[in-house]
């Protein structure tokens, strides 16, 4: 039996059809991975990898306390330290901070998700080739690209590049999200459309790249933190989540399954 999604017309438009994996890349980075304007005058120690660090020594500055960071990309600053310092802390990451925006606070999260999402597509298209994966599958579900015209089918690379495109180009669109103070109320409902598109790169990893996705989830936990924060904002409903339970309650359970994760990549 195939199941398939009926197309959706919304605003999830991408910057241009037929966006590569390089124009992904540049969309997702016109704002999701723009510098950080620092005030060097309050600071010790530069917050960059000066010319000539050792790889052991990348990042390794001291984690700054959010309402010490005067910068106009805060939040990201310091979603992005926290993710460096431990990746695998999802409960920490998806804490909203105190005083914070609870929609800024997930808009940060959706932006950086995309950024990182970026090198999980590096890692599968050595495989997931227009010959391997001519339609965008996962497990019985079958999904036409709405980012053209017309929707309709595309090869799996191409469907989840085009996504991830979309994403990005509708998170830096100043028509839904003119600051990163506030989101505007009316621009709230377009994080559950990013979010269902954005779980099909995930579903489409697991259930036809097995490997390559164990291997970045145990390094990252980006499925995860996708996945409780989705959850915890009711993003995607559980009818849409196909992926089995991979995150037990039990914390044994929990290291052990990451564990296993960690072997299959080192293998």
């Amino acid at each position: 039996m195939m199941l398939m999604e009926a197309p959706e017309q919304d605003s999830f438009k991408p910057a241009r059809a037929g966006a590569t994996l390089s124009d992904s890349s540049k969309a997702s980075s016109l704002r999701i991975d723009e510098p950080a304007t620092i005030n060097s005058s309050t600071m010790t120690h530069p917050l960059r990898n000066l010319p000539g660090t050792k790889e052991e020594r990348l990042y390794q500055w001291p984690q700054r306390p959010l309402d010490s960071i005067e910068s106009a990309f805060a939040l990201r600053e310091y979603l992005q330290a926290l993710i460096r310092q431990d990746p695998h802390n999802v409960d920490l990451l998806i804490t909203l901070p105190p005083g914070q925006d609870e929609h800024s606070w997930l808009y940060e999260h959706l932006c950086q998700i995309c950024l990182e999402l970026n090198y999980l597509i590096v890692h599968l298209e050595p495989e997931c080739t227009p010959e391997v994966c001519p339609e965008m599958r996962a497990e019985e579900w079958k999904y036409y690209c709405a980012t053209h015209p017309t929707p309709r089918e595309c090869c799996a690379i191409d469907y989840l590049t085009h996504t991830l495109d979309g994403a990005s180009a509708l998170l830096n669109n100043v028509k839904f999200f003119p600051s990163r103070i506030s989101v505007p109320e009316s621009s709230v409902k377009n994080f559950q459309s990013i979010a269902r598109r954005l779980y099909r790169i995930f579903a489409h990893a697991y259930f036809h790249h097995r490997d390559i996705f164990d291997a970045f989830e145990a390094e990252t936990s980006l499925y995860e933190r996708f996945l409780k924060l989705s959850r915890t904002r009711q993003l995607i409903t559980e009818k849409l989540i196909i992926i089995p339970n991979l995150f037990q309650e039990d914390d044994a359970d929990h290291i052990g399954a990451r564990q296993i994760m960690t072997r299959s990549r080192d293998d």
